[in-house]
């Protein structure tokens, strides 16, 4: 086992950082535009935040202090806490994804963030190195992943004691580093395609509206706009000039926005792990191993319907965030055309094939549907009804607004109808559904934790039943399939019993 260490020293740093970042509009009104008023709120609110801030200080560098780590050839060794002491143990045979993160601060200072997550429950789920040296974290995934090729290649070496515990292990041989594959980099037109797909031009104007509400809370803008505003809208031209300005500086940050972030997007692998980076300014990298993957979940949006794209998200058992900040790391591209998302998911999971032939709902679902009350439309057309709001200076704008609510919600009963499609598929499973936006999901017999059948009434006599399948997966993942036949609820049963055959029992001691 190696020697206690503890964290990179820059991890006070990055805690000061992340505090005033979080508070700096609290220091703006406190200490700036606020810095003249003696009243009693905003000079007591003053030591407070002062006090807090101090604590906050001492806090992360006391906890730098007492946290250490050290790691042998199986397992993590954890200890941290300033009054109390905790001492954690996590097994590298745990560890199921590992995620990267390298933002700007870490790259101004050459150093990045590691995480490991495993499949324990509870706060203790992940190893979290925040700051560390780049050849730190090489070191540390290099530890585990070196542990997991050796159980492959002499899977008896770990065995367990009668106390439970892992024994000791020599490794004898090691397998060679493989050729990562890569599968999949944005081309110019993919992230223009994806910048107009994801909306992101729309961004710049409530960000605008954003920092203009948050200023003019304590500087009176509107006095001084006042007379410049009178005379630009007094000109044609320059009200022209004005929007065609703003629309292209929205492109222009929509393709800004689009490029940080998906401009050095790869995805690789190679015959046991999935890569994935992400990230200009900001990186991120995720790898999972694909025995981890416990379903695919394919999303087209209506835009992207339209465009031929789709999203291809990974299901795993471990969590795909990284901290606070949802990286959405599990994604593979958004903006796959979705021939292209079908050809790499039977690249990186060969057991995945994805099959576009599958079967419809009979009619009679459709009709079932459609003949359901809907409660969002009772209640919406209530509250019309009881406020009758006029719209544009249009007398009774209520009863049209319920119109127009009441073809929304026939629409999308019509489109989930048309979406929703089911197929059993040797050891595959297929639910797709969706109105405006449609979601396939596909996962393996084995991987299916829970099912379960209902049918009421009305679908009894409809001779109709819903499907729910429940997946192990952080968190639990539910798929559900509304107004199936009856005949696919018995060839369901008989195909889910086939399980058994594929689930691998511990022998009893």
């Amino acid at each position: 086992m190696t020697d206690n260490r503890r964290h990179h020293p820059a991890l006070v740093l990055f805690k000061v950082g992340k505090l005033i970042r979080n508070s700096i509009f609290i220091i703006l009104i406190l200490f700036v535009l606020q810095a003249d008023n003696d009243g009693p709120l905003l000079v007591y609110g003053r030591y407070a935040f002062l006090l807090f801030f101090v604590w906050s200080i001492v806090s992360a560098i006391l906890n730098w202090l007492t946290s250490t780590y050290a790691l042998d050839d199986q397992r993590f060794y954890l200890r941290r806490g300033i009054f109390s002491k905790t001492d954690q143990s996590i097994p590298f045979s745990k560890v199921q994804n590992i995620n990267r993160h390298t933002s700007f601060f870490h790259r101004v200072l050459g150093l990045t963030s590691i995480r490991f997550e495993t499949g324990i429950a509870g706060e203790d789920a992940t190893v979290n190195f925040e700051v560390a040296t780049k050849k730190e974290a090489t070191r540390l995934e290099s530890a585990v992943q070196e542990y997991k090729e050796m159980l492959e290649v002499e899977p008896d070496m770990a065995t367990v004691a009668e106390d439970g515990s892992e024994t000791e292990y020599v490794p004898s041989s090691r397998k060679q580093p493989e050729q990562r594959v890569i599968h999949f980099q944005p081309t110019r037109c993919d992230l223009l395609k994806a910048s107009m797909t994801s909306f992101s031009f729309l961004l710049l104007i409530p960000l605008i509206a954003s920092l203009y509400y948050n200023v003019s809370e304590f500087i009176s803008l509107e006095e001084r706009l006042d007379g410049i505003g009178t005379s630009l809208l007094g000109s044609p031209w320059i009200i022209a000039s004005g929007v065609a300005m703003i629309i292209a500086a929205s492109f222009t940050f929509g393709i800004i926005h689009t490029f940080i972030k998906y401009g050095k997007y790869e995805i690789s692998s190679d015959s046991e792990r999935i890569y994935i980076k992400k990230g200009v300014v900001s990186e991120a990298s995720f790898s999972i191993a694909k025995e981890r993957v416990q379903a695919l979940e394919i999303t087209q949006s209506f835009s992207k319907r339209v465009l031929g794209l789709a999203e291809v998200k990974l299901i795993s058992a471990g969590s795909l965030t990284m901290g606070a900040e949802d990286l959405n790391i599990s994604s593979l591209y958004p903006f796959l055309p979705k021939q292209k998302a079908y050809a790499l998911v039977a690249e990186l999971l060969p057991g995945y094939q994805i099959q576009e032939d599958m079967q419809r709902l009979p009619r009679r679902a459709l009709w079932l549907r459609m003949l359901k009350p809907s409660w969002l439309w009772l209640f919406a057309t209530a509250a019309l009804f009881y406020f009758k709001p006029n719209f544009l200076g249009i007398v009774d704008t209520w009863w049209i607004a319920s119109i127009l609510l009441l073809i929304v919600i026939f629409a999308s009963r019509i489109l989930d109808f048309l979406h929703t499609r089911y197929l059993l598929n040797d050891e595959l499973i297929q639910l797709k559904d969706g109105g405006f936006t449609s979601t396939l999901f596909v996962t393996k017999r084995e991987k299916i934790v829970e099912v379960e059948i209902t049918q009421n009434r009305i679908q009894r006599a409809f001779g109709l039943s819903s499907l729910k399948t429940v997946t192990r997966a952080r968190p639990i993942h539910t798929s559900y399939l509304e107004d199936v036949p009856d005949a696919l609820t018995g060839t369901f049963r008989l195909w889910y019993r086939g399980r058994t055959r594929e689930i691998k029992l511990d022998a009893p001691n």
